[in-house]
């Protein structure tokens, strides 16, 4: 008896505080900024007192202005967050050389609160699930593959990065190997083959002879260039993987490097449309295709 009058104790408080933050805002002229929930959430009235937002509530002002994107129901099932505020996070962490701690600075700053243990969390459950989303969802790739290998040091022992780009500087995949003979070449090519499904025209790469040897036996009837000087794509998309390395104080593992690396590569990439490379009309009209393939990514039904 006494836990069902306490519910509904709980369900009495919770609508008089709902109806007292609705004549709150309508006294200030309407509906706010979905950004500006600190104001209501320290509402003072001399019949109520000091009432603090819910989280439900802070969550309905930060979508209030954000078109209802369809979400899948098992990709974000038993989630406190909606879809909106998790994509958001992932996105800034990817996107831009940040911290867990700095996307929970941001997000805090706009009045949804959580920890960066969260984020973290988000990152390793969504990233890789979105990076393939997006990979899906891009149009085929160009003919022309660049590739490349960068050191990294691990924990005091040296691996390697093998990437793959083509010609217009998308990643086409990455692989972190701690070798760089022929079987590694062999793994990275067959690794390339099976999640692009097509062959490419041109193959370039530098003068290394593990990747003639892998070649010749995957990919013989492929025109093959070792040129170091033709290979300034490949080596010109290590810079962001070197910056986002000094930030974290380099990886902890193989794996940890692989798991963050794969999904870093396809964001990244998917959001650098070459600013210099078009006037800010078609710059513009570029980036808002591309957030909504990335809309359509975050919110779209998994597959079956």
């Amino acid at each position: 008896m006494g836990i069902e009058w306490n519910s509904r104790l709980e369900f009495v408080e919770r609508q008089r505080r709902v109806r007292h933050l609705r004549a709150c805002r309508n006294e200030n002229g309407g509906e706010r900024s979905r950004w500006a929930v600190v104001e209501e959430c320290h509402c003072e009235s001399p019949h109520v007192g000091f009432v603090r937002l819910k989280v439900e509530d802070v969550i309905r002002l930060f979508m209030r202005h954000n078109p209802l994107m369809r979400t899948s129901t098992a990709r974000y099932h038993r989630h406190r967050f909606p879809a909106e505020i998790i994509s958001h996070c992932v996105w800034l962490y990817f996107r831009f050389t940040l911290s867990f701690r700095d996307v929970e600075e941001l997000i805090s700053s706009r009045g949804v609160y959580l920890t960066y243990e969260t984020v973290r969390e988000w990152c390793l459950k969504f990233g890789q699930t979105y990076a393939n989303g997006l990979r899906h969802k891009s149009p085929r790739p160009g003919d022309r593959w660049h590739l490349d290998e960068m050191f990294l040091k691990i924990n005091g022992r040296l691996h390697y990065l093998w990437r793959a780009v083509d010609q217009d500087g998308d990643v086409l995949d990455i692989l972190v190997q701690s070798r760089r003979d022929k079987k590694a070449a062999k793994k990275f090519f067959r690794k390339l083959l099976k999640g692009l499904r097509y062959v490419p025209r041109v193959l370039i790469t530098d003068k290394m002879k593990s990747y003639h040897a892998a070649k010749q036996e995957l990919m013989p009837s492929v025109e093959h260039r070792q040129d170091k000087g033709q290979n300034n794509r490949a080596e010109n998309s290590h810079q962001p993987t070197r910056l986002r390395e000094r930030v974290m104080r380099r990886f902890k593992s193989a794996g940890h490097a692989q798991r963050f690396l794969s999904a870093f590569g396809f964001i990244t990439s998917h959001f650098r449309v070459g600013r210099h490379l078009c006037t800010a009309g078609a710059y513009r009209e570029m980036m808002k295709r591309r957030f909504a393939v990335w809309e359509q990514v975050v919110g779209a039904p998994e597959s079956a």
